[in-house]
């Protein structure tokens, strides 16, 4: 079983980091292949609303988009882990959600989808404030993506009032809720497979 993460956060090594390292670490535990993205290592552009589109699903533009989206489809589960800027997801995270327009288009326009395998998928939220209400948005976004793209929002891990990079070393709970968080999306995905 593949499970692919997606770290939206801009600092590498930061608190949405390590949570998503610690999430791949339970997925491992549980006997998964786990590979992270960190999209502030690509190069990509912003959504261009193309006029010309692929009735497919698939995006023209030839940039560092086409490693996600392909690495997306070959994935059994996915995490998507951001930190919360604004009450919503970063920069990186919507930039990359928008290119998915195409996979809309495809889906409600054309009825044809790219990804036609349906997989389960977890949502790992950081905020510096103590303002729950600043993940509302940021879920919609995700499950919004999710709906697109056939993941199943299964799961989430959503912490306020860790500001400071790495300050999430200082909970423990935490990292333990987030391995487990990874261990379970990959027992859930393999009963499922196994019941059909």
């Amino acid at each position: 079983m593949k499970i692919l993460a997606i770290n939206a956060s801009p600092r590498i090594g930061g608190n949405t980091d390590i949570l998503t390292d610690k999430a791949l670490e339970g997925a491992r535990n549980s006997g998964a292949i786990t590979e992270k993205i960190i999209l502030s290592q690509l190069k990509f552009s912003p959504c261009l609303e193309c006029e010309k589109i692929n009735h497919d699903g698939t995006c023209l533009v030839d940039d560092d988009f086409q490693i996600i989206f392909s690495k997306i489809k070959d994935a059994d589960a996915l995490i998507f882990a951001s930190p919360i800027f604004f009450g919503s997801v970063s920069a990186q995270a919507k930039i990359m959600i928008d290119r998915f327009q195409c996979t809309w288009v495809g889906e409600y326009i054309f009825k044809n989808n790219y990804f036609k395998k349906a997989k389960n998928g977890a949502f790992i939220g950081v905020e510096a404030s103590d303002r729950k209400d600043f993940f509302d948005n940021a879920k919609s976004i995700v499950k919004n993506l999710f709906a697109v793209i056939k993941v199943e929002y299964k799961q989430e891990i959503l912490v306020t009032g860790i500001a400071g990079k790495q300050d999430i070393l200082r909970y423990p709970e935490m990292l333990k809720s987030t391995f487990e968080l990874g261990r379970n999306l990959v027992l859930s995905s393999k009963k499922e497979a196994e019941n059909g």
